[in-house]
């Protein structure tokens, strides 16, 4: 294989790998899906909030949502909390959501939980 092929297979990949997670896109599904109960701005205080026993997730905090992986962040919204044993309040999406869609919305959470204003 020629280095403009293998230059051609990365670029590909990576144009692949953003059209998968797109954080703009799962932006648009956190706030339809995510927010009633996370907060639009992912500090977990979402509308619904007043009427849970436990409070949902803080996606802006940074070291908690730096110790779990994109993996682990996947599976919870695709399966809901129990698949990770955390709170059955946390729905299982994959019956609204394409595995894209979810890596969208993973894609999203690190812009919530790592970069600054003005990145």
């Amino acid at each position: 294989m020629n280095k403009v092929a293998v230059v051609g297979l990365l670029l590909g990949s990576l144009f692949s790998l953003n059209s998968i997670a797109d954080p703009m896109s799962g932006k648009k599904l956190y706030q339809a899906y995510c927010a009633q109960c996370h907060g639009m701005e992912g500090d977990g205080y979402g509308i619904n909030v007043e009427f849970m026993e436990v409070l949902p997730r803080d996606h802006t905090d940074t070291e908690e949502m730096s110790a779990r992986t994109d993996k682990d962040l996947f599976k919870v919204i695709k399966f809901g909390g129990k698949s990770i044993d955390k709170s059955v309040l946390m729905p299982n999406w994959d019956g609204n959501l394409t595995d894209d869609e979810i890596h969208s919305l993973v894609a999203h959470l690190r812009v919530l939980c790592c970069e600054t204003e003005g990145e």
